[in-house]
């Protein structure tokens, strides 16, 4: 019985064709790379250095042709339908069996000293979204599935080093999740997506003609979803040039005797030692950008964690109504944008005692600060944008923070007047051009917002316009720069960036018709006390960056290594009482008060550090390093 399956999967192998992705036969598939034995070790340091793109099987051993993990009586020379030949970087023709290189190269040992190379395929989980009632528009349309040389770089391993290949699947938006919990079980067929969005952000200018494959075409509602490919392999052929190579060619892979059911084979671990059915480690997808359109990616226990990072901050014990103000996963989203970021501009500074000198409270700077730390802690570029009556100060408050080891390092320091025309633009800019924004996030922080007959007004109704340099138009011109978006942290809904929530602060909170910020951020993160949110932005930030499932798709399935020193470095600088005290102090030493009793003391918005203050963030730590919630 046995050996006639056997006989009759090896004729299944020989008689298919390069139908491969429509042929749904309950079997994995495999990609295949034939190379010459100096070249081996190289190859497989850097399929482990890119697992995403090219998850390994099997190495044979030099002059293999079986390979006994994957398919019983095998034969690499014949078993596919139709191989690439490559000599010194060139693809020279196609060919039907490799068996003339073995017998009539010229050389008798020429096959002994070539190794094959089985990677996991996509193909393999097609019949898995398919069942999950994902329909799969390449199978839909008779097509091959569209495969893309991208422009982001693979971690080179010894002679090999290209540029990655992405397939892409057009899904419709309300199915995203089931497509990445489907895939994401997968690992060893390329896993969950790592990258859903706009094809521009991997540099990829025109879908409509794809380098592998076929065009497939969308349908209304689908969004561009793409995987990372093992034709990335044939990338690596073209590039390093060895004197002859085989590979597979784009749609006729090697299929294994290996059922293609996570249930029927032992559960794979992800490259970093995940198990990807733990349920806990499913990926959940978020919207964070509409333009250009952009999805990110995060475990179920992360956006835990962080749902409940967010229930934290939205305590009210100065009994200021802000829960009204609430809008859910604001904080997720704004962390995963700033994830995505490589350059933020932070601003902060709410004048409202106007009467004193310094007018500025005490709440936003240790906010600002708390979330500068983390991101230069993850190698961010970041900036401070501030008022220019108050350089100086700032200056020596930042200046302090860094000696007192509160701040990791010092964050230069810009103003922005708002003169002359396109000023917004020419500071967002490079040159003033929309294509090249010098920062792709922006965060306001209790900072002043204007309302909407343009004066800026303190939660007493004073107008403290005066004082407030028109910071906000940076927010509203980034509104029509692709690729900046916002976050705006606040406690009153009189910030910068609330106008969000205007229509709520205006039914609901104290002069909410005069005081509301008529100015929206993409995200508008709402706090007991602003500063709160500062510091949950920073623990969302570690959170995602120690979240397996963010990490591989922020890094496109490419070099998931995070080091020890990484770890321990990104915990250092996650806020703590002891640096949130001493920031406290230092502000109130340079005559910074209270917002709500304009007390010159160690309190925030009336609220005494200890115990309130304190509280919070013990509470934000230990949500950020305990078990996932139960109910988050």
């Amino acid at each position: 019985m046995q050996t006639a399956f056997r006989v009759a999967r090896h004729s299944l192998r020989c008689l298919r064709r390069a139908s491969n992705s429509a042929m749904d036969s309950g079997y994995q598939q495999a990609n295949v790379v034939v190379l010459p034995n100096q070249l081996a070790d190289d190859f497989e340091a850097f399929c482990h250095k890119n697992p995403a793109s090219l998850p390994l099987l099997y190495r044979s051993q030099p002059g293999e042709t079986a390979c006994p993990p994957l398919a019983k009586h095998a034969d690499i020379r014949t078993d596919i339908s139709q191989y690439c030949v490559y000599e010194k970087g060139q693809m020279v023709k196609t060919v039907s069996s490799l068996q003339s290189y073995s017998t009539n190269s010229g050389d008798p040992g020429f096959w002994s000293n070539m190794v094959c190379f089985y990677l996991g395929c996509s193909f393999g989980f097609e019949g898995r979204l398919k069942k999950a009632g994902v329909p799969v528009r390449n199978v839909e349309q008779g097509k091959n599935v569209s495969m893309y040389r991208t422009a982001v770089p693979c971690v080179p391993a010894g002679v090999f080093s290209c540029p990655l290949v992405v397939t892409m699947c057009p899904v419709p938006a309300a199915m995203l999740d089931t497509v990445v919990e489907t895939t994401h079980l997968n690992p060893l067929a390329h896993g969950a997506p790592v990258h859903i969005g706009d094809p521009a952000l991997l540099g990829l200018k025109d879908i409509s003609s794809p380098h592998y494959g076929d065009r497939v075409e969308l349908q209304p509602g689908d969004v561009t979803v793409f995987w990372a490919c093992g034709v990335t392999a044939i990338e690596a052929i073209l590039s390093s040039k060895p004197p002859v190579a085989f590979s597979h060619s784009p749609g006729c892979m090697f299929l294994t005797d290996v059922p293609d059911s996570s249930t029927s084979t032992p559960k794979p671990l992800t490259c970093d030692g995940v198990d990807p059915s733990d349920p806990e480690m499913t990926p959940l997808s978020c919207l964070i950008s509409h333009e250009p359109l952009l999805y990110s990616l995060a475990s179920k226990r992360s956006v835990a964690k962080i749902r409940r990072l967010e229930t934290i901050i939205g305590e009210d014990p100065g009994q200021r109504g802000i829960k009204a103000l609430f809008v859910q996963d604001e904080l997720l989203r704004s962390c995963l944008a700033l994830s995505h970021a490589s350059s933020v501009a932070i601003t902060t500074g709410f004048p409202t005692h106007y009467m004193h000198s310094p007018p500025d409270e005490t709440d936003g700077p240790p906010g600002a600060i708390a979330m500068a730390t983390m991101l230069l802690s993850l190698g961010k570029q970041v900036t401070m944008v501030i008022d220019k009556r108050d350089v100086k100060m700032n200056q020596a408050i930042i200046d302090e923070a860094v000696r007192k080891g509160v701040l990791k390092s010092p964050v230069p320091l810009v103003t922005f007047d708002g003169s002359g025309h396109d000023s917004a633009l020419h500071f967002l800019c490079h040159n003033g051009d929309p294509g090249k924004p010098r920062y792709d996030h922006l965060v306001a922080i209790e900072r002043s917002g204007r309302a909407a007959d343009g004066n800026y007004y303190n939660m007493r109704g004073i107008n403290i316009k005066h004082l407030v340099d028109p910071i906000d138009d940076l927010f509203i011109a980034a509104k029509s720069i692709p690729g900046i978006t916002t976050t705006g942290v606040g406690d009153g809904g009189n910030e910068l960036g609330m106008g969000k929530v205007r229509d709520k602060v205006v039914d609901l909170m104290p002069k909410g018709d005069l005081i509301a910020c008529d100015v929206p951020a993409d995200f508008a993160i709402t706090a007991g006390v602003s500063n709160w949110g500062g510091y949950a932005v920073a623990c969302g930030l570690y959170l995602l960056h120690t979240c397996p499932s963010h990490q591989r798709y922020l890094k496109k399935g490419l070099g998931l290594t995070t080091t020890e020193d990484q770890l321990r470095d990104w915990n250092t600088n996650l806020p703590s009482v002891d640096k949130e005290e001493s920031i406290l102090a230092t502000l109130m030493n340079f005559g910074i008060r209270s917002g709500k009793t304009a007390n010159l003391a160690m309190e925030v918005d009336g609220l005494t550090f200890h115990p309130t203050h304190s509280d919070i963030i013990t509470r934000l730590l230990e949500a950020t390093h305990g078990s996932t919630p139960a109910h988050p």
